[in-house]
């Protein structure tokens, strides 16, 4: 079950795109099953009074991070496609702050802090903690959560709700062990 969220708290949601879902261009293994998770949290923090920001890869169609450019990714999250909509059994309110990242077509940009000026955002409402789930656990998520260390914020990976690309045997694992070193708070189920 959710922390109550309050004003001081932020819910980070990352990258839950189509592209990333299942039958995307570039599928997380598991990835639809942490919709209702996420749901949850959402609720929590709508009901608090929390900032909920969802990122997203808003990449323009000749990326250096796809593979027709030397990158290590097939084309995804495209620019006003349907793989970039955010899947659509997550239930973001209206007032949800909505970041693009990945909009350069020369610079990789995994963390929703990434030029995106959510740093300042969060300090402007006053919030103190962050909570982070979303797509996928061993990149745009533990960029995020490794950034949001770094700017000092409390921070807790809701590791339910997100799941690893595997790119690499073992790359969950490893990322979690550097959240863990980085002071980031895991939540269990």
């Amino acid at each position: 079950m959710p922390t109550t969220l309050s004003p001081s708290d932020a819910l980070i949601v990352v990258d839950v795109q189509n592209d990333f879902c299942a039958g995307g261009a570039l599928a997380v293994p598991e990835a639809n099953p942490i919709l209702p998770e996420l749901n949850r949290w959402i609720e929590s923090a709508e009901r608090g009074g929390a900032v909920i920001v969802a990122s997203r890869d808003w990449h323009p169609p000749d990326h250096m991070s796809f593979r027709e450019r030397g990158g290590p990714w097939p084309p995804h999250c495209i620019q006003d496609t349907e793989g970039a909509a955010f899947h659509s059994g997550l239930r973001l309110p209206p007032g949800a702050v909505v970041l693009s990242k990945g909009t350069d077509p020369e610079r990789e940009t995994y963390s929703a802090f990434d030029g995106t000026g959510l740093t300042e955002r969060l300090h402007a409402a006053g919030v103190r903690r962050v909570w982070v789930g979303g797509l996928a656990l061993d990149y745009c998520v533990k960029a995020t959560v490794l950034d949001a260390r770094r700017e000092e914020f409390e921070t807790h990976l809701i590791e339910p709700a997100t799941r690893p690309v595997e790119a690499k045997a073992g790359d969950g694992d490893r990322a979690l062990e550097a959240m863990r070193i980085a002071g980031a708070i895991i939540e269990h189920p």
